[in-house]
């Protein structure tokens, strides 16, 4: 992907934002949920042993990566997992995702640095210039 970073954190008053980056639009959201999953743990100690499906539409593409990453925690909080690899496909015309991440269940190697209580709309953008870039806010 040239010389941008996959994702990089900025500063936010008691939440942690977060621009996300990607040659098309599913790296994008590909590499939002793992910049979002790597503020959790070390998503490098998380082995890809079971996969979950998530589908997910919405009215526009910042709606559609709130919903996706709110998905992800759902999946997350309600499988008791952690998450180290995602795969999307968008059809940009429906506004509709159908994706899934692979993890295993947490346990003690994952060492929780973070914990996400939820994604916030404020502030969420997503643009495309030469690649496609989010801004994000998830309520630490």
């Amino acid at each position: 992907m040239g010389t941008l970073p996959p994702f990089e954190y900025f500063e936010v008053t008691a939440d942690v934002g977060i621009y996300a980056y990607g040659e098309s639009l599913n790296e994008l959201f590909e590499n939002a949920a793992l910049a979002m999953f790597s503020l959790m743990c070390n998503t490098a100690k998380v082995k890809c042993k079971k996969e979950k499906k998530v589908e997910v539409k919405a009215e526009d593409f910042e709606s559609l990566l709130g919903e996706w990453l709110t998905a992800l925690l759902g999946l997350r909080d309600i499988h008791a997992m952690m998450f180290c690899k995602f795969k999307v496909e968008i059809d940009e015309k429906l506004f509709f995702l159908k994706g899934s991440a692979c993890g295993e269940a947490t346990s003690e190697e994952h060492e929780i640095a973070t914990e996400v209580k939820a994604v916030t709309y404020h502030r969420m953008e997503i643009k495309k210039n030469k690649a496609w870039k989010a801004r994000f806010i998830l309520d630490v």
